[in-house]
């Protein structure tokens, strides 16, 4: 098989062009050599931005490509084991509280929104244990009911909170990077490392299972504890994402699905390309968020949702067979 060395370059040279060009647009174009108060503002609050963007959108893209792998479907999303929908309750619950607290630098609500995640994800976890051994199909049910469950919770919080509570969960539940800075970049740091790391190792595993979980077991992997990593590693970097920039659908669907296309299947290589091609995805809706409207802004998760819906609809007219738990 020939290596696609190319295609990787082309992403990684993308990718750095991208870092370097969206911090430059915004309300007001602002070169880097500016002085004074547009310097401020380009290098303490759109560079930041942009850089938590684009990991935002690789940790999204990585998961993405780990639940695929897991579930052997392309459809699947990062979103697809309520993780978001736990963080969603999370945040709910303190905004219609009325908190206002932080700790070590990270807000209230970024932190409930986690704490949210974390019992979503040993929620579907205790449950899939709860029907024996760690089946797939198990697991994705499990996560779909702990969804919607949390779904008509959040409904419920809004229904009785009063305008202003529910307008501020709304617009946290649309996603948005616009309150980035260095100290959310650092928090999300050891999500990304850690999540992307452990991903790293299993590569091999994942190939395997997208040929069949029976393939990987003749080949000595035990499939109970990599299904167990991939799952750890996918929700602590969903997690992440979701309790510092609120839920941002698509790009995790999207992103891994068209790697393929650049590629290939083999996650040697289809890891590196989610890694950039789904930063690059949400650095460059983050810079049309900010730009298409100005000098008001389109929330990021609107917009990614708005792209990827026709893509969405793209995917399932062409994808050959039916779709498979």
């Amino acid at each position: 098989m020939k290596k696609p060395i190319l295609p990787l370059l082309i992403l990684f040279l993308l990718a750095g062009v991208a870092l370097f060009v969206s911090p430059l647009f915004g309300m007001k174009f602002i070169p880097y050599n500016a002085a004074g108060q547009e310097r401020d503002i380009l290098l303490n609050i759109r560079v930041p931005r942009v850089l938590c963007a684009f990991m935002a959108g690789a940790m999204l893209s990585l998961s993405g490509m780990s639940f695929q792998a897991l579930f052997r479907n392309p459809l699947a999303t990062p979103f697809t084991l309520g993780v978001s929908s736990g963080a969603a309750l999370g945040a709910s619950i303190f905004i219609r509280l009325g908190l206002t607290f932080s700790f070590l630098g990270i807000s209230g609500t970024s932190l409930a929104a986690f704490g949210g995640a974390l019992l979503s994800v040993w929620l579907v976890y205790g449950l899939t244990k709860l029907k024996g051994g760690f089946s797939t199909p198990t697991l994705l049910l499990a996560g779909i009911a702990i969804s919607f469950f949390f779904s008509s919770l959040i409904l419920f919080i809004q229904y009785v909170s009063g305008l202003t509570h529910s307008f501020r969960i709304v617009h946290w539940m649309m996603g948005t990077v616009a309150t980035a800075d260095f100290g959310k970049l650092l928090n999300l740091l050891p999500f990304f490392g850690i999540g992307s790391l452990l991903l790293a190792f299993l590569h091999r595993e994942m190939n395997l299972f997208m040929v069949g979980e029976d393939i990987a077991v003749s080949r000595g992997v035990n499939v109970g504890l990599v299904k167990k990593l991939i799952f750890l590693a996918s929700s602590l970097m969903v997690g992440g994402v979701v309790a510092v920039c609120g839920p941002i659908g698509f790009v995790g669907m999207m992103s891994p699905h068209i790697c393929r296309m650049l590629v290939g299947a083999d996650h040697r290589y289809l890891m590196p390309a989610s890694l950039l091609f789904g930063g690059l995805f949400l650095a460059f809706c983050d810079t049309l968020s900010r730009t298409l409207i100005a000098p008001a802004e389109i929330p990021v998760g609107v917009l990614t949702a708005l792209l990827g819906g026709p893509f969405f609809i793209w995917l399932l007219l062409n994808r050959k067979g039916d779709l498979e738990l």
